[in-house]
């Protein structure tokens, strides 16, 4: 019994062959867990590329929303201005349409953990505008109870302790939205295109 190994290729099911068994000795339950080891296989990769399409498209998001922002914008006359805003709102909208979804199975400790983290980081949010200084400072804080190897600032314990409660996907797109926040909150930011 064999399963077609091309993990990419996800617009037709994996082939069951059970005629290509790796031994006739093998047990029929050996057999179908040889089966589901591959299926398995094809759905974490699934997982894997769907999760990067969810990136991407917040990446396109923040590009966006770095043009919108950009001193550059500021310096086009009123009708260069519009023509650059509508753009933006035109693929802001096209973007909206795709709708990616990887679900992350959680126990209410993890639901409570995560509820907590997204409020710590929405309370930055909100006081980016009135204190970008100590917003920023906060948020590096956040980034080093995030990440032993995090070497800028101290870590804040009360973000440390919610974000261990949290799922290990949950903690990697936590640690990533913080360092978007950290991109957007740099001194100088920059409008990066978007990665082929």
């Amino acid at each position: 019994m064999d399963v077609d190994q091309e993990c990419n290729e996800y617009s037709k099911k994996p082939l069951v062959d059970e005629a290509c068994s790796s031994s006739i000795l093998v047990s029929p339950k050996d057999r179908l867990i040889e089966l589901l080891d591959g299926v398995e296989l094809h759905v974490e990769g699934l997982r894997k590329d769907a999760l990067q399409l969810e990136e991407s498209k917040d990446s396109l998001f923040t590009t966006l929303d770095s043009i919108r922002n950009s001193d550059t914008l500021s310096t086009l006359d009123e009708n260069d201005r519009e023509d650059i805003l509508r753009y933006c709102e035109r693929l802001t909208a096209r973007c909206l349409t795709v709708d990616v979804l990887v679900r992350t199975t959680r126990d209410r400790i993890q639901e409570d953990a995560l509820y907590q983290v997204n409020r710590l980081i929405d309370s930055l949010v909100v006081s980016l505008k009135s204190d970008p200084y100590t917003a920023r400072q906060r948020c590096m804080s956040y980034m080093a109870a995030c990440s032993s190897n995090y070497s800028q600032g101290s870590s804040d314990k009360n973000f440390e302790i919610a974000i261990l409660g949290c799922t290990l996907d949950d903690q990697k797109r936590i640690r990533k939205r913080l360092q978007g926040l950290l991109d957007y909150m740099s001194p100088d930011p920059k409008i990066t295109g978007v990665e082929q």
